[in-house]
């Protein structure tokens, strides 16, 4: 057996999309950091393993940008076909070959220290090399899901539903219990040239018809999220045993789909493709931070002086019978979108260098509901790593970025594309000082610190391929880096990734709308225009780039789109 010692600035645990974002946030802001991990895949629930949807904010206008994007911009262009070999792999690139960060897969954290309310070292068993890993950092997030790292530090935390009267919110029984949300181990159909026939196990469950299962969606195009056990157990002591209750489900789901259901001729040539045997979770631990959202905070759209991510998904509360009730399986109880999530909710309350962010940030059971979903993770991860590597730089704790340093983490947050409602980005003087000028349309937006469209505002400059954008400076002018943030048509429906698989499906595309070639032109101080800068394949919505020149005047040309006739630029910045 051996034992290995990492020092680090910033170790987080857990490998899902919250984790993700608040390793490689981290990182980038010049942290370093260990990410430990239980699977061999990286995503979580939303890993090849698992295979729910990544859902985020409802409404126009509202996708999650920042790192989230940047992966699934990636998937788009590396995983046409889609494959979740390809999604795996693509979350396993942006992690394992990003500077600054150890990547520990199959890594089990069963171990913390603590010292003086604060944690010293966490350790974990990798079971492929039986090793044992031993990781000592300033700061820790658990981005785990079920918390297993706040446990083990003796971080306050909550388990199941308030009752009503703790926060006032209407949407919760009278009296307080354990019950939680359920979880599912889902299926995946693939169509095939030829009928394919399915025999029931002898142990999986029988449905005589639909009536069996009532108020759940039986036919094509579902990810039968519904197959949904555990909110009356214990969700993480149980595991085991709801697994393979969900497995006698799945089956059982599948033979009624196949064999007797109004929708069995349409399924007549798929095949059962995947069934996934672990189980998503929804719901377990919730830590207790400074602040603990509530339904109403939701309800009230979160206009909190520390909001550093935003929610927008319905309060999604779903029985906690799951498959075992003939009741309907969820309310989506109404919520604003978007709606603040404050920094004040993403450490603890109790040990000094803890983040925490995903499903187990500190929220009431009916806030939980909403601000569990995926995307909004993703958001609270990428806050978590971006305060952090803000506390490495300062030699602080969570608690006094909030007090002393909240302008500089939401500022760095815009900067790299992290949408904040009703909040701008600062633009640097060297673009404000600089005359705006273009070929034809309004540039002004550029330069507005709004990379989106909001409400009515498009917040962009349009144009058509080949026409140029210019800033021109009174005397000529070092440049050490120019930031460009294109349209990625944040209205696009697409998931991740689909949950069937239909013949003839066509391949999935980088969106039309992005910027594919452009470049930079400088003019030197002898008047002379030369290029500076050229990109063919571009593929992402935000794009940061080295300069190092001196100039009189720079131009943009945006050379070419995915397809579309028209071109967008929420902005363009240099400094």
């Amino acid at each position: 057996m051996r034992h290995t010692r990492h020092k680090v600035d910033l170790c987080v645990v857990g490998g899902g999309i919250a984790g993700i974002c608040a390793a490689i946030a981290a990182a980038r802001n010049g942290a370093k950091v260990a990410l430990m991990h239980d699977r061999p895949v990286l995503g979580g629930n939303a890993s090849s393993e698992i295979r729910m949807w990544i859902c985020g904010a409802h409404g126009k206008d509202m996708r999650e940008t920042g790192i989230l994007e940047e992966i699934e911009l990636e998937n788009l262009h590396l995983n046409p076909t889609p494959t979740y070999a390809m999604w795996d792999a693509v979350l396993y690139q942006m992690v394992r070959f990003e500077p600054n960060i150890t990547l520990l897969l199959n890594c089990s954290c069963h171990a913390a220290e603590t010292e003086h309310d604060a944690l010293t070292s966490v350790t974990g068993w990798q079971l492929t090399t039986e090793t044992t890993h031993t990781v000592e950092a300033a700061l820790f997030a658990d981005c785990s899901g079920d918390s297993i790292l706040a446990h083990l530090a003796g971080a306050e935390y909550r388990i199941g539903r308030e009752a009503s009267s703790e926060f006032d919110e209407d949407i919760m029984p009278p009296e307080a219990d354990k019950k939680t949300m359920g979880m599912s181990c889902l299926i995946q159909g693939r169509e095939m040239d030829t009928p394919q026939p399915f025999v029931r196990p002898e142990w999986a469950n029988y449905y005589a018809s639909e009536a069996d299962l009532l108020h759940r969606g039986i036919g094509m195009g579902t990810n039968f999220w519904w197959i949904e056990l555990g909110g009356e157990y214990d969700s993480i002591h149980d595991s085991e045993m709801l697994r393979d209750m969900l497995l006698k489900v799945s089956y059982g789901v599948w033979d009624l789909l196949k064999n007797r259901s109004k929708h069995s001729e349409a399924f007549t040539n798929y095949c059962l493709d995947w069934v996934g045997h672990l189980p998503g979770k929804r719901e377990s631990r919730r830590c207790v931070g400074d602040h603990i959202i509530t339904q109403n905070d939701v309800r009230a759209e979160g206009k909190f002086d520390d909001l550093v991510a935003y929610g927008g998904w319905s309060m999604d509360d779903h029985h906690p019978g799951g498959v075992a009730t003939t009741e309907k399986p969820t309310i989506f109880h109404p919520a604003p979108s978007p709606y603040g999530i404050p920094y004040r909710a993403l450490y603890s309350r109790n040990i000094d260098n803890l983040f925490f962010a995903g499903r187990n940030i500190s929220a009431t059971h009916a806030a939980m509901s909403s601000t569990r979903v995926m995307a909004t993770c993703a958001l609270m991860g990428q806050a978590v790593g971006t305060a952090a590597a803000l506390a490495t730089t300062h030699r602080c704790t969570p608690r006094a970025v909030y007090e002393t340093h909240l302008s500089a983490l939401q500022q760095q947050l815009m900067q790299d594309d992290c949408y904040l409602p009703w909040h701008a980005r600062a633009v640097d003087d060297v673009a404000r000082a600089a005359t705006l000028s273009a070929q034809s349309g309004d540039p002004e937006p550029l330069r507005n610190g709004m990379d989106r469209p909001v409400a009515e505002c498009r917040n962009a400059w349009s144009g058509t391929p080949g026409q140029w954008i210019e800033y021109r400076f009174d005397a000529p002018t070092r440049l050490t880096t120019t930031r460009l943030v294109f349209d990625s048509d944040l209205n696009r429906e697409l998931k991740n990734m689909p949950c069937i698989y239909k013949r003839g499906q066509p391949q999935r595309r980088t969106p039309q709308t992005l910027v594919r070639s452009f470049r930079i032109d400088a003019l030197s101080g002898e008047g002379r225009w030369r290029t500076v800068v050229e990109v063919e394949d571009n593929h992402q919505r935000l794009v940061t780039l080295d300069l190092d020149l001196e100039a009189s005047a720079i131009r943009l040309i945006p050379l070419s789109t995915w397809g579309a006739a028209t071109v967008n630029i929420f902005a363009w910045d240099v400094s």
